[in-house]
C-alpha cells in the first residue's frame, strides 16, 4: 500500500480476476450504520484499489472500547447464510494472495461451511505442495469430520457479517477511531474474527473483547474455541508461506479432532 495525496493505493498489475473488485465489495458490505468504519473505496479497477487516506495514531483504551462495541454491531448486521460473498459479488474471493471459496447456495450449518470451504481447500493445496504429509492430513480430517457432524455448531447464533481476515495489521487506529482494511468479507462465525484479532498480537485486545461482550455477550466456552477458528488463517499461511506454520496448526488440530 502506498500513499498518494489523500489516498491509500494498492496496486498489482498481475492481479487475478476480481482481486480488487471483491475487496471493494467487501468494504462496502462491512460499512453498516453503527459498525466499525472502513477505509472508504474511492476507485477500483482490475489492477488497483484506492481508498481514503487515514491519519494514523497510537492505540488508546477509549478507541479499543469503541472498536469492540462497533465490531459487535457489524457482526450483528448479519449475512444471508454461511459463506455468502458480500453484496455485489457473485463469485469466490481472496484471502491474502490466494483464493477464498464462497458458498453461493446455503449450506446446512457453519460446521459444514468451515470444514468444506474454510479448511479442506487449503489442506488439499498444502498436501499437493508436499507441505503436509498424509498422517498430518488425517489429523486435520478428524477436525473436519467433527465439524460436519455439527459438534461445534451453535444454532442460536445466525451467520454474522465478518471481515474474514481480521489480524491486527488490517485494523487501522486513526484519529477518527478504528477503521478496517483488506477484508476477506463473507457470512461467517463472529468468533472467527475475534480469534483472528489475537493471532499475531493485538493492542488493547482485552478491552476490545470486553466492550464487544457488552453489546453481544459471547457464548459459553468461546475462549476454548479460539484455536479452532485460527485453523483457517494458519492453513492459508501454510499454503502461502510454507511449513513453518505447520507445527502450530497441527497442535491446534489435535485439540479439536
Amino acid at each position: 500500500m502506498t500513499v498518494l495525496g489523500d489516498r491509500f493505493v494498492k496496486r498489482r498489475h498481475d492481479a487475478p480476476h476480481g482481486f480488487f473488485e471483491v475487496e471493494a465489495a467487501g468494504l462496502h458490505w462491512l460499512a453498516v450504520p453503527g459498525g466499525v468504519p472502513v477505509a472508504t473505496p474511492v476507485d477500483v479497477s482490475s489492477d488497483h484499489l484506492s481508498t481514503v487516506r487515514l491519519d494514523l495514531v497510537p492505540p488508546t483504551g477509549a478507541a479499543a472500547d469503541e472498536f469492540g462495541r462497533q465490531l459487535a454491531v457489524t457482526h450483528d448486521s448479519g449475512a444471508r447464510h454461511f459463506g455468502v460473498p458480500p453484496d455485489g459479488w457473485d463469485g469466490d474471493g481472496y484471502i491474502g494472495t490466494i483464493g477464498l471459496p464462497h458458498a453461493l447456495q446455503p449450506l446446512k450449518s457453519w460446521g459444514e461451511f468451515y470444514a468444506n470451504l474454510g479448511l479442506r481447500p487449503y489442506l488439499r493445496a498444502a498436501y499437493d505442495q508436499g507441505t503436509i504429509d498424509g498422517h498430518q492430513l488425517e489429523v486435520f480430517e478428524l477436525v473436519c469430520r467433527r465439524l460436519t457432524a455439527g459438534e461445534y455448531d451453535d444454532p442460536s447464533d445466525p451467520p454474522s457479517r465478518i471481515h474474514g481476515d481480521l489480524w491486527s495489521g488490517n485494523v487501522l487506529w486513526s484519529a477518527n477511531g478504528v477503521h478496517l482494511i483488506d477484508p476477506a468479507a463473507h457470512g461467517g462465525h463472529r468468533e472467527t474474527d475475534l480469534a483472528m484479532l489475537g493471532l499475531f498480537g493485538m493492542p488493547q485486545l482485552e478491552r476490545v473483547l470486553r466492550a464487544y461482550g457488552e453489546v453481544h455477550p459471547l457464548a459459553d466456552g468461546w475462549r476454548d474455541r479460539v484455536g479452532l477458528h485460527r485453523l483457517h488463517p494458519l492453513l492459508t499461511h501454510v499454503v502461502m508461506f510454507g511449513g513453518s506454520y505447520v507445527p502450530q496448526a497441527i497442535a491446534m488440530a489435535h485439540k479439536y479432532g
